[in-house]
C-alpha cells in the first residue's frame, strides 16, 4: 500500500459517522428483556426491601440515570458498557416514575397507561417532525438522541403501567401477562418478517412490548407464592439478571457486537 493510499484511507476512517446506539440483533433483544426485568425487580427492591420509599429511590435512581445519560451523549458512536447501563437506569426510573403516579398520587393503572401512551405519541410527532424520520440506524447528533430516550423511558412507564394493569388491575396474573404479551410481539414479529410490516413502527412497537412482559416475568420470579409468583425475591431475581446483562456486555464489547455506521436503513428489527 503506498503512502497516498494509507492517508486516504485514514481520512476516510476519520470521516466515518457511527451510529450511537447499537444495531439491533437478537443480543439486543435479550438483554434488553433482561434489563426491563431488573428494572421492575431493582426498583422494587431499592423502595421496599431496603426502606428507601418510593420517594427518596426515585430521586436517587434519577440522579444516576442523568450522570449516566450525560455520559452516554458524550460518545460519538455506541459503547455497550455505558449504552447498557443508561438501558438498565432508565428502565427502573420508569418503573418508579409509574409507581409513584400509582402508589403515591393515586392515579390509576388505566389513566397512567392512557397518559403515557399519549406523550409517547406526542414525542414521537415532534422527533419526526424536527428530523423527518424516526430511524434507529441515524441516531448521531445530540437531537436525535434526545428524542430517542425520551421515547424510551415513555416505553418504560408505559409498560409498566400496562404490565400491572393487566395482570394486578384485571387479575390476570404474572405469568398469563407475560405470555400474553410474548404472543402480542410474536404476531408483531410475523407481521414484520412475513407481511413486510415497516421495519421503524415493527420496531417500536417489540421495543414498547418487551416491557411489560418483562415486568410482568419479573414479578413472576419475584413476587411471593402468596401474591402468585414463585418466590425468589427482588435480590435473587436482580442479580441472576444484572449478571447475565454484565456477561452480554462484556461479549459485545469483546466482538464489537452492536456498533454500526449511521445509515438510511430502516430495516428496524435488524433483519
Amino acid at each position: 500500500m503506498t503512502a497516498a493510499s494509507e492517508t486516504y484511507g485514514t481520512t476516510e476512517a476519520a470521516r466515518t459517522v457511527y451510529n450511537r446506539v447499537p444495531k439491533v440483533t437478537a443480543d439486543f433483544w435479550l438483554i434488553k428483556l433482561m434489563a426491563v426485568t431488573v428494572g421492575e425487580t431493582a426498583a422494587d427492591f431499592l423502595a421496599t426491601n431496603l426502606g428507601f420509599g418510593l420517594s427518596t429511590t426515585s430521586w436517587i435512581m434519577s440522579g444516576l440515570l442523568i450522570a449516566a445519560l450525560a455520559l452516554q451523549f458524550a460518545q460519538k458512536k455506541y459503547v455497550p458498557s455505558i449504552y447498557w447501563t443508561a438501558v438498565v437506569l432508565v428502565s427502573i426510573v420508569g418503573t418508579l416514575i409509574t409507581d409513584n403516579l400509582v402508589d403515591n398520587l393515586g392515579v390509576a393503572l388505566e389513566t397512567t397507561a392512557i397518559g403515557f401512551a399519549i406523550a409517547l405519541i406526542v414525542t414521537f410527532a415532534a422527533w419526526y417532525a424536527a428530523e423527518r424520520t424516526l430511524s434507529i440506524h441515524t441516531i448521531y447528533t445530540t437531537r436525535r438522541e434526545a428524542f430517542y430516550w425520551l421515547a424510551i423511558l415513555l416505553t418504560f412507564a408505559l409498560g409498566t403501567a400496562a404490565g400491572d394493569f393487566l395482570a394486578e388491575g384485571l387479575g390476570l396474573g404474572y405469568l398469563q401477562a407475560g405470555l400474553m404479551y410474548g404472543l402480542v410481539i410474536a404476531v408483531v414479529a410475523f407481521a414484520f418478517f412475513v407481511l413486510k410490516m415497516d421495519g421503524i413502527l415493527a420496531f417500536w412497537l417489540a421495543y414498547i412490548l418487551t416491557r411489560p412482559m418483562g415486568a410482568s416475568f419479573g414479578d413472576l420470579l419475584s413476587q411471593p407464592a402468596a401474591n402468585g409468583g414463585l418466590g425468589f425475591g427482588t435480590v435473587v431475581t436482580s442479580v441472576l439478571f444484572l449478571a447475565c446483562i454484565a456477561g452480554l456486555i462484556v461479549y459485545m464489547t469483546l466482538t464489537r457486537e452492536g456498533l454500526e455506521a449511521a445509515a438510511g436503513n430502516d430495516n428496524g428489527l435488524g433483519a
